[in-house]
């Protein structure tokens, strides 16, 4: 009896030693996981994402060995962000990165404590999301979009392609804070150029007929469109409606001027989502992201689309032209 007893004693410990070590062979192979939350769909976000996982690439971080990526895309349905953002919290991801303003938000909402990484967001600052650029506080750094110079050099780019306008047509959506703080700044930078700003607000895809009919009305000669989410997953439809009333239209991103606008200015978001890998980096070897700043753009990419162009009848100076980082014919 006293040999069965010391047989099983013998036996639970091992049993007992074989799984500690298991468990601890578990724990030191888990590889971090980065969430990727994006508004938009993943054929939209791909040259964005491609970038990131190229930065990481080239930061040692490989995937399948020591990084794991859940990707979570809205497909423009902004209801949707706020849901994928919680499931990524669940699966307990290492960093999140978002993609814009809106995921940053969702995130944020989601968890505190998890680290987001902004890959190209508005206005953090302003919308309360980070104490400061260069003390972010929270859980939240990365890339804003924001500059003080691109109104007025999207207007500037605007009177060289029509010089006589004095007449033009902002249409954004009113339910993004950073669509109305563009357009402050755009009614700002107008009044220094003695141009007159009229605003056409869509709500939903219902209200594009009208507000172009609108714009057309009060004979506008060019018109801006402001990125946000919103716009963003219905800009082919936008596009389409700017090219069939023929008005010459400024765009932020060059995703919209390879979908048809005729000019469009900002952020080089490729190279700002090739940062993110940076920060993400960072965060994966120990350090805050409130201790680390959030980084203002300093590449811009200028896009012409000739084709577009040439489709409302309108000729681009070669004043102009020749200043493109790229030219769609």
């Amino acid at each position: 009896m006293r040999e069965m007893t010391r047989s099983f004693i013998l036996a639970a410990t091992f049993v007992f030693a074989m799984i500690t070590w298991a468990d601890a062979q578990s724990q030191t192979s888990k590889i971090p996981r980065v969430g990727i939350l994006q508004s938009t769909s993943a054929e939209d976000a791909k040259r964005n994402i491609d970038a990131f996982r190229d930065g990481m690439r080239e930061l040692g971080w490989l995937e399948g060995k020591n990084i794991a990526f859940e990707h979570r895309y809205a497909d423009g349905e902004l209801s949707r962000v706020s849901g994928f953002a919680a499931e990524l919290v669940k699966l307990k991801v290492d960093v999140i990165l978002a993609g814009g303003s809106q995921s940053t938000a969702a995130a944020k909402q989601a968890s505190a404590t998890i680290p987001i990484v902004a890959g190209a967001a508005g206005d953090l600052v302003g919308t309360g999301l980070v104490e400061s650029l260069a003390r972010p506080g929270g859980n939240i750094t990365g890339s804003t979009v924001i500059s003080p110079d691109l109104s007025g050099k999207r207007l500037e780019l605007l009177k060289e392609v029509i010089p006589n306008a004095v007449r033009i047509a902002v249409l954004l959506y009113p339910g993004s804070r950073t669509d109305r703080d563009e357009l402050k700044q755009i009614e700002a930078v107008a009044q220094t150029k003695k141009l007159r700003v009229q605003t056409a607000e869509v709500h939903n895809a219902n209200d594009f007929q009208s507000a172009f009919a609108s714009i057309k009305r009060e004979n506008a000669q060019a018109l801006i469109l402001i990125q946000s989410s919103f716009t963003n997953s219905h800009r082919r439809q936008l596009l389409d409606l700017a090219s069939k009333n023929r008005l010459p239209a400024m765009c932020e991103s060059a995703r919209w001027s390879i979908d048809g606008c005729l000019i469009s200015y900002g952020p080089d978001s490729v190279y700002q989502y090739r940062r993110a890998a940076h920060f993400v980096d960072k965060i994966l070897t120990g350090a805050k992201p409130a201790d680390i700043p959030v980084e203002q753009p300093i590449k811009f990419d200028l896009t012409f689309n000739l084709k577009t162009a040439k489709q409302i009848g309108l000729t681009i100076p070669q004043s102009v032209s020749y200043r493109a980082d790229r030219v769609i014919r």
